[in-house]
């Protein structure tokens, strides 16, 4: 080998590798309607991605042209730094679809095993039992999948989308047939998977749990990218919530210097600048008179932030 093949072996290995997906300009149509329409974002390695927005917004469309199985009409993806349709990025994938059924004779270690081998991939056998027990499912592993509830059957579907070692990992409603424990544990599951690197690509319905775990959020409406960016950009709003008597001219004055300001009765909620800090704007009202009954720091949810876009087309970050 040359001293200039050595430096540049060198030089690649010093590089970061490449981000989990990098997508640019994805368009795809169905006949008359467009599915999908210029959409364009990345998921970073040890990174959880939301992907949110309504039935029809063009979700699974987008992540079925992100792993090879659908051709966009336009656009271009890199699955892990290679083309989406090169076997060798898909192989490091790991994929729970939204929509799923195994071989119902087989065992939940036979479908792994069948998995493992469809990857290509060298999984010892204590491993793939580790991966069952990580889902819950140690205790049936043995036990035929068409014996299994909708539930087990999705910590199973878990289990073959992890059970290969992905550096990539997408769920497509993952939590659909879970009770709370199953969410919970879910949760977990993802969390520990940003821990060691692996990036996620989470679509869900379940916004609580998306606010929960994810670091970034991309929001679909009608096929086209609504707002994106970190859960501190998108829910970037304080709120202040006072129930107060005696409220003066002055008193108002004061509530609406410090923010955006609306009023029901005794109710008082101010959408708070930057640099307010609440004990000192709760003494100054006291200074003018106000009885302060009660005061409640908050912070607008996910939900109601993916509400005001989709109904209002507001995509400015909140202040």
């Amino acid at each position: 080998m040359t001293a200039a093949s050595d430096t540049a072996e060198t030089l690649l290995a010093e590089l970061p590798p490449a981000a989990a997906v990098w997508c640019s300009g994805l368009r795809k149509r169905y006949k008359r309607r467009t599915a999908v329409d210029d959409v364009s974002f990345t998921v970073r390695r040890g990174e959880v991605l939301g992907l949110l927005g309504p039935n029809g917004a063009g979700k699974t469309t987008v992540i079925k042209m992100l792993l090879g199985l659908v051709r966009p009409d336009a656009g271009e993806v890199l699955l892990l730094g290679r083309p989406a349709r090169d076997p060798k990025a898909r192989a490091r994938v790991g994929y729970l679809p939204e929509l799923f059924r195994y071989q119902p004779w087989l065992t939940a270690t036979e479908v792994l095993d069948l998995h493992v081998r469809l990857a290509g991939a060298a999984i010892p056998d204590a491993e793939r039992r580790g991966c069952l027990a990580l889902v819950g499912l140690a205790d049936r592993a043995g036990d035929r999948v068409g014996g299994f509830s909708k539930g087990m059957q999705q910590r199973l579907g878990l289990a073959v989308a992890l059970v290969a070692r992905p550096e990539f990992v997408v769920l497509d409603e993952p939590t659909s047939a879970l009770d709370p424990l199953g969410r919970a544990d879910v949760r977990d599951l993802l969390l520990s998977l940003r821990a060691k690197g692996v990036a996620v690509l989470l679509n869900s319905h379940l916004i609580g749990e998306v606010e929960r775990v994810c670091d970034r959020v991309v929001i679909l409406d009608k096929g086209r990218i609504a707002a994106s960016g970190s859960l501190a950009e998108l829910l970037g709003q304080r709120e202040l919530r006072l129930r107060l008597d005696e409220v003066g001219a002055a008193a108002e004055a004061r509530l609406a210097a410090a923010g955006k300001l609306t009023r029901d009765g005794d109710a008082f909620t101010v959408a708070l600048g930057d640099e307010v800090a609440v004990p000192d704007l709760v003494a100054d009202l006291v200074g003018l008179g106000v009885r302060v009954h009660a005061v409640e720091p908050g912070r607008i949810s996910l939900e109601e932030r993916l509400l005001d876009i989709l109904r209002t087309g507001n995509t400015e970050e909140p202040a």
